[in-house]
């Protein structure tokens, strides 16, 4: 027998007992939409932690500081600091792509009545280029030039007055005059002289020009909304400058407090090449003394926790489905009770064992395909519902349903489908053909 004319044979037997067929077909669309639906959360909440994970850094980004239980270790000994021959050791590794010093500085920004205080991380161009920073108005700090700021898309929130609580006008960080205390001691001793100390002079102020700021709504938050930005050879020679002499605030100092030579980094940015290679160039930081941090072990420990997430959610809708094979099971073998008839007919004509075996596979197969298809389309209709009620959440796109999960559930439900047919086809093709006809 032809292989259309197994398949209109099993459409019609079908379609004869609709009411049944709609019953099992509803359950396959439920235990297919279940499943679907359960594993999508699944995907999209790793999803969406991936992306949290990218904004906060990418999964490539390591970041070397001091270890300060490593110093204290070592008394007596030349404290390990991090400076221009660490950042060259670690460029020579192995899978190192980037390397940049990061030096920052803690800055007073004053407007009118109103003052922030600011964090200003100096690091090369090639690094400030890397971290991916979409500038919204204006460019990044150039080279070369005198010192200039970029800064978060939510710096501006910052500020607050000086005194009293006078709301805080809408600040433009690129047009407004803004001056700069780098020297916060001073400015300190300034406004708060102590016991019978006179009042010192004013620190200087500075208007330090605005390159750009990072692109982004007031509210919207991602990798450096709340940062400064400035290059770090022009940092480095604005601080000298300014202090002169005198020990720059955050710098280490020897046993006479005075300031050393050299400029030493607060931390190392580090990029890798791929994400496999982090956790080795993380063991030969630490090798040296140094601690080292990356966002690759915040994604082990949320992968673990999605995983099982997945599998307790993958289960739930399992349940169902199973639930759907075993009614197309029941509804193949109703079937061949009813038909005990037909198949003795087909036998005693000659009809082949294996046409009788794969008629009745095709037509649990055909419900399996129509439910499933029928639960694919529900599915993403409940995963619509599901993103835009958490869409005022942390968690937007929290139910995701890719193409392949798409397809694997059409493909599993088709297959499902022809497994619960596969007793009940066995059964008929194996029936006796004088039994069937003494039948009714």
């Amino acid at each position: 027998m032809r292989m259309v004319d197994l398949l209109s044979m099993s459409i019609s037997n079908l379609l004869r007992r609709k009411l049944r067929t709609i019953l099992t077909v509803l359950g396959v669309v439920i235990g297919t939409a279940s499943i679907v639906v359960m594993l999508s959360l699944g995907l999209g909440l790793r999803r969406s932690t991936l992306e949290q994970i990218e904004k906060a850094g990418g999964l490539t980004t390591i970041t070397v500081y001091l270890n300060e239980e490593a110093g204290n270790q070592t008394k007596g000994k030349k404290p390990k600091r991090l400076d221009d021959k660490v950042v060259e050791q670690i460029a020579k590794m192995e899978h190192v792509r980037l390397v940049s010093p990061v030096l920052q500085t803690q800055v007073l920004a004053k407007y009118k009545n109103f003052e922030c205080y600011l964090s200003v991380q100096g690091m090369n161009q090639s690094a400030l280029q890397a971290m991916n920073l979409k500038v919204g108005t204006g460019r990044l700090p150039s080279a070369g030039g005198p010192l200039e700021l970029f800064f978060g898309n939510q710096v501006k929130n910052q500020f607050y007055a000086a005194k009293g609580n006078a709301p805080v006008p809408k600040i433009n960080l690129m047009k407004d005059t803004i001056f700069y205390i780098f020297d916060i001691e001073a400015y300190n001793r300034f406004k708060n002289p102590s016991g019978n100390q006179t009042s010192s002079a004013p620190p200087k102020k500075f208007l330090i020009p605005a390159s750009g700021i990072l692109a982004g709504g007031d509210d919207e938050y991602k990798n450096g909304s709340y940062e400064v930005y400035a290059d770090l050879d022009a940092l480095k020679q604005h601080l000298k400058k300014t202090f002169r002499s005198r020990a720059i605030p955050g710098q280490p100092t020897n046993k006479n407090g005075r300031a050393y030579k050299q400029i030493y980094y607060n931390s190392i940015y580090v990029r890798a090449d791929r994400m496999e290679s982090v956790e080795p160039i993380q063991k030969a930081i630490r090798d040296m003394g140094f601690e080292a941090n990356s966002n690759t072990e915040w994604l082990k420990q949320t992968q673990e926790q999605m995983r099982t997430i997945q599998m307790a959610l993958g289960g739930i809708g399992a349940v169902s489905l199973f639930v759907a094979a075993i009614g197309i099971a029941n509804t193949m073998m109703m079937s061949i009770y009813e038909r005990t008839k037909e198949i003795g007919v087909l036998k005693v004509l000659g009809c082949d064992l294996t046409d009788i075996h794969r008629t009745f596979l095709m037509e649990a197969g055909f419900i399996g395909l129509v439910g499933g298809g029928v639960g694919l389309l529900l599915s993403y209709g409940v995963s619509a519902i599901i993103n835009i009620a958490a869409k005022s959440s942390a968690y937007q796109g929290i139910s995701y349903i890719p193409f392949w999960l798409a397809s694997l559930a059409i493909v599993f439900s088709v297959v499902m489908g022809m497994v619960a047919g596969v007793f009940p086809a066995f059964r008929a093709m194996h029936l006796s053909p004088l039994a069937a006809l003494r039948n009714e």
